[in-house]
């Protein structure tokens, strides 16, 4: 299979498409490899328009969606970012071709040394992989200008959303129970949070962040 003609498609039919207008993320886009960030196994399936499962509950985010979140992050070469549940770290990836510096954090442990391994090997000297609780973000860098999570969520935690920098923009794919998930991007002005709706995104639940069960009496 020809990586390079499959992640050109890709950008050309799904990315570009779906209002993706932004040159840097277009370039990052065409530039990141996401079958190095996925298991061998999955990696023939790398470029399809859907999320795909990568084992433990956890997908690697539909390209589009992570598309228009990095779009509407508007992400400065200067700034430092965040991503919540990096699984094997494409996202972290892109992000990392538009910010500074990209601290990922991710739960599950041979993800982890998995996406480590993968940054350490292919150059990518600006992403910083920790592992971690997702729902507590990583507040030992904090603040963040730009806060990405990487699977949809309930809710965002008011810890999460403290370590958002004054100016700093946080997106995450907000998912009710029985409804279809909403990006969202929060924004922090004046030392306020205030956020507003972007896009339907009906993209999997983070691992930790799906709706409680609730008793019905």
């Amino acid at each position: 299979m020809d990586y390079q003609i499959a992640r050109h498609n890709m950008v050309e039919n799904q990315v570009r498409t779906n209002k993706v207008t932004d040159p840097l993320v277009i370039a990052a886009m065409e530039e990141v490899p996401r079958e190095l960030f996925l298991p061998e196994a999955k990696r023939g399936v790398a470029y399809v328009d859907e999320d795909i499962a990568v084992g433990g509950g956890r997908y690697a985010m539909e390209p589009m969606v992570i598309a228009r979140l990095m779009q509407c992050a508007e992400i400065a070469e200067t700034d430092v970012a965040l991503i919540i549940g990096a699984g094997y770290g494409y996202g972290a990836a892109l992000l990392s071709r538009v910010a500074e510096t990209v601290v990922a954090v991710e739960s599950d442990k041979d993800m982890t040394a998995s996406a480590e391994a993968t940054f350490q090997s292919a150059n990518y000297d600006n992403v910083i992989v920790v592992e971690g609780d997702l729902a507590a973000g990583y507040p030992n860098q904090a603040p963040y200008n730009v806060i990405v999570f990487d699977g949809a969520v309930t809710e965002v935690p008011a810890g999460v959303l403290e370590q958002v920098s004054e100016g700093g923009r946080l997106l995450a794919v907000v998912r009710a129970e029985g409804k279809v998930g909403i990006a969202r991007l929060y924004e922090r002005e004046n030392g306020v949070i205030g956020h507003r709706d972007l896009f339907d995104a009906n993209i999997p639940y983070l691992p930790g962040f799906e709706p409680t069960e609730s008793f019905v009496f």
